[in-house]
């Protein structure tokens, strides 16, 4: 994922929380920011400590981006979206991270449904 997508600055982090609108599930917190003047989505991930040391937290975060990769034609332009991962998710497969990162951006409203 290009950096041209992901929310780094820790303002950019605090006006998303402050101004948010969040849904969760046992493995993720979402939060969403709508933003009109935007031409694509940008991410932002957190990854606690208690989710485990330094290499499994970059584990989670790798293994969360390439879901969002994945989801990114599904994905709303104007939106600034944070992940937040909750200890649970830790050793979690690749598949299953991907389901709840589906599981909880449908409950927030974001991934467009496919239909079938």
């Amino acid at each position: 994922m290009r950096k041209t997508f992901r929310i780094k600055k820790p303002t950019d982090f605090q006006l998303v929380f402050n101004k948010h609108r969040s849904v969760a599930n046992k493995y993720f917190i979402v939060y969403q920011l709508g933003k009109s003047d935007q031409k694509h989505f940008r991410l932002g991930i957190s990854v606690s400590k208690k989710v485990g040391k330094a290499h499994d937290r970059v584990w989670v975060k790798r293994r969360i981006r390439q879901s969002i990769l994945e989801l990114k034609p599904q994905l709303p332009n104007e939106l600034d979206i944070l992940v937040i991962a909750r200890p649970a998710v830790a050793k979690q497969s690749q598949k299953f991270i991907k389901e709840q990162i589906v599981h909880v951006l449908k409950l927030a409203n974001i991934l467009k449904v496919e239909e079938e």
